[in-house]
């Protein structure tokens, strides 16, 4: 019977503490219980991203550096003004919101707003620092495009300088964008966004457990597929050169590692299936669990009863008379 009441005791005594001492659930790690102090802890990290955002469009308004572009140079810059494959509207699609939309399916499943709000401020900040680097060395290079002479002479008249330079004729939007070759930013995008899930998907459903299930690995590099084919579209489309894929693609990748590693541990790690600040929200809900199951309040109520025996009265049980934590505490306080 002591056994009984000892057991109801420890079921009603944590709601009767306010909670003290219940631990953190997975469920419990939900939008409307963590989002809102999760989101003022990383105020200055979404600060930031509204920064990269404004340079971003800063870096896409200002002229890139035109570079020489001489006579003998036009013979390998000849080749067909074509439309984008992948439109350049397609690329956030991609490369942000379906990336997003699994992060939310993975919400849904586990209900863990560290993980939903990691994942997202990570591809964002992988995406934006692709873009500022992207449209930085594009804007320093001024690489030609392989289409640059139908740009520069939509007619086909050439003109040149004394110096043997190109004379332009043609739309002003158009040179302008044909001085942007390096490196490319449909590739570099792609691989930032698309990696960034790769990376995320190896560590949800580990990959690299060391159990031989390279079936796993078709779902990983599906994502980098995709960013692949998107590169390669780039150079059949004569917008880029292939060194701008192979470059924008290595830089969208190195970024996208960068970014996930500052939130979740490597997909070969144990605990690569969550976020850093799950298992940090555990250890200190533990601790704390720990802390209150020691103190001198909790542990004299819990003795009291366990070595209370109940009193008879004919046939009935007396019940117990209660004292409250604060009583128990002066009593002790007074022996």
């Amino acid at each position: 019977m002591a056994s009984r009441g000892w057991f109801s005791f420890r079921t009603f005594f944590p709601s009767f503490q306010g909670g003290m001492r219940q631990q953190v659930d997975p469920a419990a790690h939900t939008i409307k219980s963590h989002g809102a102090a999760l989101a003022r802890n990383h105020v200055r990290d979404w600060f930031i991203l509204v920064l990269l955002i404004v340079i971003e469009v800063v870096l896409f308004v200002i002229h890139p550096f035109y570079r020489f572009v001489g006579r003998d140079m036009m013979e390998d810059l000849k080749y067909p003004l074509k439309d984008n494959t992948v439109p350049v509207w397609a690329v956030p699609l991609y490369a942000v919101l379906l990336p997003m939309a699994v992060f939310l399916l993975f919400y849904m499943r586990r209900r863990d707003v560290y993980d939903l709000h990691h994942s997202v401020l990570g591809l964002l900040f992988a995406v934006l620092i692709t873009g500022v680097l992207t449209d930085a060395i594009k804007n320093a290079v001024g690489r030609p495009r392989p289409d640059f002479f139908w740009r520069c002479f939509p007619d086909g008249v050439e003109a040149y300088d004394k110096w043997g330079g190109v004379v332009c004729h043609g739309k002003e939007s158009d040179i302008k964008e044909g001085h942007k070759s390096f490196p490319s930013g449909h590739t570099s995008w792609s691989f930032a966004g698309l990696g960034f899930l790769s990376l995320y998907l190896s560590g949800k459903i580990k990959a690299f457990d060391r159990k031989g299930h390279v079936a796993k690995l078709c779902i990983v590099f599906l994502p980098l597929l995709v960013a692949c084919l998107v590169g390669i579209s780039r150079v059949d489309d004569y917008w880029h050169h292939w060194q701008d894929v192979f470059a924008g693609g290595l830089l969208g990748l190195v970024v996208a590692t960068f970014c996930y590693m500052q939130f979740f541990p490597a997909p070969y790690n144990d605990d690569g299936w969550g976020p850093y600040a799950y298992f940090r929200a555990m250890e200190e809900s533990r601790g704390n669990a720990n802390i209150n199951r020691d103190s001198p309040v909790v542990q004299a109520m819990e003795d009291r009863v366990m070595n209370q025996e109940p009193r008879r009265n004919g046939d009935t049980f007396t019940p117990y008379s209660y004292h409250s934590p604060t009583l128990e505490a002066m009593e002790m306080g007074q022996k």
